[in-house]
């Protein structure tokens, strides 16, 4: 009986130390990613669509047959939410997408990013002048309108642009180009 009472606790012992190491890296986890003021550990989860307002940092700076402009990103919900990555953007007038779909410029690294409540985040936005390509190939036509995905995100935000640009309404040719999701807001000295 006692050899029982003996094993019974060495294997009680045993399960409470895989419980602790399997624990420990979440909790840590929770912690680092910040966990509420009482200690309990609140998971932050990915921004959707719905916790964001997309809006254009305006004007966009000009450079060798492409405009540049910070696409920005901020949270208007009650809780911390993440970025990471690359949002899905394309140009459309209010129906079908036009062209092909955004790009992606992996000149910076990839790096996760926490919007707090009110915090903004931004990613550079390359509008490629579509007159650099062969109007059979292109198609042009006036955009006025992106549609944004934030990162992992599956529903999308209706951006007016600010005046319309040029848009191929053929898929081939890349005339949108995105960086990953960069922490703070894009235009200097604006928070």
């Amino acid at each position: 009986m006692k050899l029982t009472s003996h094993a019974a606790r060495r294997g009680i012992a045993a399960a409470a130390i895989a419980s602790a190491a399997i624990l420990l890296p979440a909790v840590a986890f929770a912690s680092s990613s910040g966990g509420s003021a009482a200690g309990a550990a609140m998971p932050i989860h990915r921004c959707f669509d719905s916790e964001l307002t997309v809006w254009l940092g305006s004007p966009g700076d000009a450079a060798a047959g492409s405009a540049y402009y910070d696409l920005e990103l901020s949270n208007t919900s009650r809780s911390t939410c993440t970025l990471f990555g690359f949002p899905g953007v394309s140009a459309n007038n209010g129906g079908g997408q036009l062209g092909s779909a955004a790009g992606r410029d992996h000149s910076r690294p990839a790096q996760r990013v926490v919007l707090r409540p009110g915090a903004t985040s931004h990613v550079i936005l390359q509008v490629v002048d579509v007159g650099n390509y062969p109007v059979t190939v292109c198609r042009p036509v006036r955009a006025q309108n992106l549609r944004v995905y934030p990162p992992g995100a599956f529903a999308s935000i209706e951006m007016p642009f600010q005046g319309a640009f040029g848009a191929c309404s053929r898929k081939g040719p890349v005339y949108l180009q995105v960086t990953p999701v960069m922490a703070d807001t894009g235009i200097p000295g604006h928070s």
